[in-house]
């Protein structure tokens, strides 16, 4: 069928122009996290929601797992009766910034993913962690939205497509997580 092998080679060149600089930085930025026993949120609206629990998901399990230094890792977006609560009582713009209230640290690593990189629930995430000290990681699409320049690590997916984006944004997370399931792993039995 015409439109998958289409959307299979617009997908390979999406894919290859992932920045692997910008990852390896996040991998080094989350290791510390972790060595440091500081904590790591994740946060995102609709697919990206998905994406932040399905990466915090392959920290805690499959990167923690039988190790002996295991990731602190709390994906914002799985508390659903905190985020209704907020949404209804306050507004639906708070329902990130609010939980890092409660938990968050100078030292700690926020990690928030948007296809746009305009979401203000987002945005507004970002802004508290930097200004208490936290570390600042985006994952954005398009030209990066207001998120991209407001993080301290952009990796930024430049196309148009919100499916393409956001499988780029997962394969990015994979890179990431498998990196210490696998990697490091390896590295360690050496």
């Amino acid at each position: 069928m015409t439109f998958v092998k289409n959307y299979q080679s617009e997908l390979g060149r999406v894919i290859d122009a992932i920045d692997a600089k910008q990852v390896g930085h996040v991998i080094e930025l989350l290791g510390r996290a972790r060595d440091e026993r500081r904590r790591i949120f994740v946060c995102g609206n609709g697919g990206s929601a998905a994406t932040a629990s399905h990466f915090a998901t392959d920290l805690i399990k499959g990167a923690s797992f039988g190790r002996p230094s295991r990731f602190r890792i709390l994906p914002l977006t799985d508390s659903l009766s905190t985020i209704t609560a907020y949404s209804n009582d306050v507004n639906y713009e708070c329902i990130f910034v609010e939980q890092l209230k409660n938990f968050a640290e100078p030292g700690d690593v926020l990690l928030a993913i948007s296809s746009s990189g305009n979401s203000p629930n987002v945005l507004r995430a970002v802004e508290y962690a930097n200004s208490i000290g936290c570390h600042t990681v985006a994952l954005t699409g398009r030209d990066g939205g207001l998120l991209g320049p407001l993080a301290q690590v952009n990796v930024q997916i430049s196309h148009a497509h919100t499916g393409r984006i956001e499988d780029a944004h997962m394969v990015v997370l994979h890179m990431i997580g498998y990196y210490f399931m696998e990697e490091e792993r390896q590295h360690q039995s050496d």
